[in-house]
């Protein structure tokens, strides 16, 4: 059996099911590569800002920036970029920076969701429709003689719709839950680092230098070396304008002081 005869077997319905079928794979594809990008790098992504925000929050700041890519990268720089630095609001941008980011990790569950329920249906209307051609086919004076083998055949070749909706929707209903499994694991990661994030921020509450990112630290510094060059400049000597007003004189320079 080839494919045409599959094809053929299944119906009318073999178009929209294979449009579910490379629409779910292709959610599939792309899901399974970004989870993988991140199961492979947030750990060492999350053990680096939590080591440098022991000794240089400024570091960790510069880290986690820079690893803006990552969902946990930018879940762990939204606290650090804040202007205003208190307990309170450190805990409020954790909190809402990890609902964004495990929104967007649900990213596909829709698709995936919508393949899963109307696949095994477009399987089922294909088998009722060839049962009623199969049907329509058989004469009440031809039933127990050879003419009805054919329409038996085709109730048998309606089948095959069925079993291709149930398979499309099996697949991704696998995958559907694996990915919900690895959002499960996400919502513990993003928890944890949190807590250990807030724990240390508690401990060593940082200052505003120590907080600010090393590269704007740097700009500030080459500001202020700047500035202080200039200042020490000695300023050139201006002329006196030779158009500008006269001196006022005093009763000592004036004539009349040096006739008396």
């Amino acid at each position: 059996m080839n494919i045409e005869d599959i094809v053929r077997k299944i119906g009318p319905v073999v178009w929209p099911l294979l449009f579910f079928s490379i629409l779910s794979l292709s959610v599939i594809f792309e899901r399974l590569w970004f989870w993988l990008r991140i199961l492979t790098q947030e750990r060492k992504i999350v053990d680096r800002v939590l080591d440098a925000a022991r000794d240089d929050w400024g570091l960790a700041a510069e880290i986690a920036e820079r690893a803006d890519r990552q969902p946990i990268g930018r879940f762990l720089y939204a606290p650090l970029s804040l202007p205003r630095r208190d307990p309170e609001t450190f805990r409020l941008a954790l909190e809402a920076t990890a609902e964004n980011e495990l929104s967007l990790m649900r990213r596909g569950e829709k698709v995936l969701e919508l393949v899963i329920a109307v696949a095994p249906l477009l399987g089922l209307f294909g088998t009722v429709w060839g049962l009623i051609q199969s049907l329509e086919s058989i004469n009440i004076s031809d039933l127990g003689t050879s003419a009805t083998a054919g329409a038996t055949s085709g109730i048998g070749e309606s089948l095959y719709s069925t079993a291709a909706g149930l398979v499309v929707a099996i697949v991704s209903l696998i995958f559907y839950r694996y990915f919900q499994a690895l959002l499960v694991n996400q919502v513990k990661v993003f928890r944890q680092a949190g807590n250990e994030m807030e724990l240390l921020y508690r401990q060593f509450p940082p200052t505003d230098t120590t907080l600010r990112p090393r590269r704007a630290l740097s700009e500030v510094v080459v500001g202020d070396k700047d500035t202080k060059q200039e200042n020490s400049r000695s300023p050139r000597k201006r002329g006196r304008n030779k158009f500008s007003e006269p001196p006022q004189t005093t009763e000592s320079d004036s004539p009349e002081s040096e006739d008396k």
